[in-house]
């Protein structure tokens, strides 16, 4: 098992207590602002992250999202900041603050920009359809077949049997058409303007750092069942692996953010450590 022994260790060091304080503000903030139906201050349409093809993308939201959480599961949040607490205070104790936050920093940037390449390359051919669409609405016909061409493709609730022949039999029938066109641009809009929140990418950078430079410290699952770090990174990379490639339609965990804020970390604990992980510190 590598041992690590600081002058001083801390409980809680002075970075891990700030990203806490940190993440507990945006958090309140989040449940501030979407309060009632019109929230005085669209706090996730400008600090969440969006895909770069959308309107409310802003360059600072690569920042401001790793300090927010989901509001409607807390579980999300308290999971991030044990999972933070947990492996992070080792780390910082090891390495000292200002490595550390830089550490945090870059592999949260890192996981924002592998979801943002990833997300990208789902949302382009929708993107494609969608101005195909826009296109053809100066000939009914083609109009029609390419509205009926988008429900089909993306499974909409309207592409029914009744509706398409309806649809093929009145290709003039503007009220119609119209109604489907708004119904397949809340949609569209829906899907490109989805926001992103969280630190799990930055974690995931810090989970991965730990497991490289303490593969054999065990780690006690549910406080009962001991498992060797290694075996924990290996499994739960795996995991995000497997449902990323996967792909579900119901999934809504940004899992390629993880797997690039795993990547990035590991990454940057090589680099600042070439010969001997002992050295690192």
């Amino acid at each position: 098992m590598t041992e690590f022994r600081p002058g001083r260790f801390e409980i809680l060091p002075i970075i891990i207590k700030n990203l806490l304080i940190i993440n507990g503000i945006f958090f309140l903030a989040q449940i501030t602002f979407s309060k009632g139906a019109a929230p005085v201050f669209a706090f996730e349409d400008n600090f969440a992250l969006h895909a770069w093809q959308s309107e409310l993308f802003k360059p600072w939201q690569l920042i401001t999202h790793m300090f927010m959480h989901s509001t409607n599961d807390y579980f999300h949040i308290i999971g991030n900041m044990f999972a933070l607490w947990m492996f992070g205070s080792i780390l910082e104790n090891v390495w000292g603050a200002k490595r550390f936050l830089t550490f945090y920093l870059i592999c949260g940037l890192g996981a924002a920009l592998m979801h943002l390449l990833f997300l990208s390359y789902e949302l382009s051919p929708m993107i494609r359809d969608y101005a195909l669409v826009a296109q053809q609405q100066n000939d009914p016909v083609a109009f029609r077949d390419a509205l009926l061409s988008f429900g089909r493709k993306y499974e909409l609730s309207w592409y029914q049997p009744e509706l398409i022949n309806y649809l093929r039999s009145t290709p003039g029938n503007t009220e119609i058409t119209e109604q489907i066109l708004n119904n397949i641009t809340s949609f569209y809009d829906s899907r490109l303007n989805t926001a992103t929140v969280g630190a799990s990418g930055a974690v995931f950078g810090i989970l991965a750092a730990f497991v490289y430079l303490f593969p054999n410290t065990y780690i006690y699952i549910y406080f009962l069942v001991p498992v060797k770090a290694k075996w924990l990174g290996i499994f739960y990379f795996g995991y995000e692996i497997f449902y990323a490639v996967q792909n579900s339609a119901g999934d809504n965990v940004a899992r390629w953010a993880h797997i690039g804020g795993g990547l990035v970390g590991l990454l940057i604990v090589i680099t600042w450590n070439k010969t001997n992980r002992k050295t690192l510190y």
